[in-house]
């Protein structure tokens, strides 16, 4: 099929074109064909199947508000304190371990003098040598140990690994995008161009504010583990340069931290974001935060972009910054289909809902490398045994460090 104006494909559409015909659509006619779509065709179809610009504006905002969706509200009640309890129970379990062995000890060489010697030569058979002093001494040390990998790998993993994999990530993403953009295969919604719904971590646009030096390339989704990457396109917004409001959310600290110089964005900086479609161009018109007033409601053919991130201390934020800004270059037609609608753990400011199992398991597997490294020590002798133990302990806890990060705010 050659290409057609928007004309012709009206034409060709009401005389019922055999359906083998449309079959043949590849992706440079797929891209023809949206972007040549009159104006009232895409208004219908921002009405009838994209998801609606104010509803997502409402949900986003409705977000940031609440907190955190997805989480349990605190109330008073026994049952929800005692959850959240529960939920940090894998971090507080080896070092209270460690602590309360320590306690028992310090317990017993006080109160040893005070108790009968009848007594003790009574209960001395009742102890199993299991608890004698050295294995005590064992414990201590895998939890003290175990306690100082946890903390030493995340403060490493947030400040100095974290750049290095978000670094790696970016130039894995521009690479294959740059390649779509090449083949005309980019895509310009929420699906391919195959039909596909995109995945997300999947590269759809490439995002440049010059004015505080930021060249990202923009992935499908907002979760905290696509953020780790770089900048997200929040599912359900449209894609910059369409009508409507795109959401693009990303770190302010760690993994690089893309967004960290967002509050500095002045009115009438200028942005631009490359998509499948061409280059968007937009100008900053207001920086917000919670309790600001809201920008005007769109209407008509137009379109906005809005930047999101953590504001507030580093790697503990307790609010998000909103940078608005209007498209001033073509306004481009929005495909087809309906938009999937984001979740809860996409939102702004949201944690993984599902990353305290991994932390759970994670935990373990530390704990048991810990155990088998003191358990080595005396047979294999602490020099072999520690140049063995410590790229072991060194990646598990690098990858457990990661794990816990998800339980961050995905905008930290």
């Amino acid at each position: 099929m050659t290409r057609q104006n928007a004309d012709d494909f009206d034409a060709d559409a009401e005389a019922d074109v055999d359906a083998d015909a449309e079959t043949d659509v590849d992706a440079e006619t797929y891209a023809d064909v949206d972007v040549e779509t009159d104006a009232e065709t895409v208004d219908e179809d921002i009405d009838e199947d994209v998801v609606e610009d104010e509803d997502v504006d409402e949900d986003v905002d409705e977000d940031v508000d609440e907190g955190e969706p997805d989480a349990e509200e605190p109330g008073p009640d026994l049952g929800s304190v005692l959850k959240k309890r529960l939920a940090h129970l894998p971090f507080a379990l080896v070092p209270a371990l460690g602590i309360a062995v320590l306690l028992a000890r310090l317990l017993v060489r006080l109160l040893r003098p005070l108790v009968p010697g009848w007594l003790v030569r009574w209960i001395r058979p009742l102890i199993p040598d299991w608890l004698a002093k050295p294995f005590l001494l064992r414990v201590a040390g895998v939890a003290i140990c175990t306690l100082g990998v946890v903390l030493s790998t995340f403060v490493a993993e947030m400040a100095v690994f974290g750049r290095f994999e978000h670094r790696h990530d970016q130039q894995v993403e521009y690479a294959a995008f740059r390649a779509e953009l090449a083949a005309g295969t980019a895509p310009i919604g929420a699906r391919d161009y195959r039909g596909v719904l995109l995945h997300p971590g999947a590269p759809v646009a490439l995002l440049s504010i010059p004015s505080i030096g930021v060249d990202e390339v923009v992935a499908e989704g907002t979760s905290g583990a696509v953020l780790e990457s770089g900048p997200g396109l929040l599912r359900g917004s449209v894609l910059p340069g369409q009508v409507g409001t795109s959401f693009v959310l990303a770190r302010a600290f760690g993994y690089g931290g893309p967004f960290h110089y967002l509050d500095q964005v002045q009115p009438g900086d200028r942005v631009e974001v490359t998509t499948g479609q061409g280059v968007a161009e937009y100008r900053v018109s207001d920086t917000r935060r919670r309790g600001d007033p809201e920008p005007a409601r769109l209407h008509g053919q137009l379109g906005r972009l809005t930047l999101i991130t953590a504001t507030g201390p580093a790697y503990t934020p307790d609010d998000a910054l909103y940078v608005d800004a209007d498209l001033i270059s073509q306004v481009q037609p929005t495909p087809l289909g309906v938009a999937p609608r984001y979740a809860r753990d996409e939102s702004p400011m949201a944690r993984d809902r599902y990353a305290r199992l991994d932390v759970a398991a994670w935990m373990a597997v530390l704990v048991a490398a810990t155990v088998l490294a003191f358990w080595a020590g005396p047979r294999w002798g602490r020099a072999k045994t520690w140049l063995v133990a410590a790229p072991v302990l060194l990646v598990v806890g690098l990858t457990l460090a990661d794990r816990i990060a998800l339980l961050l705010p995905n905008l930290t």
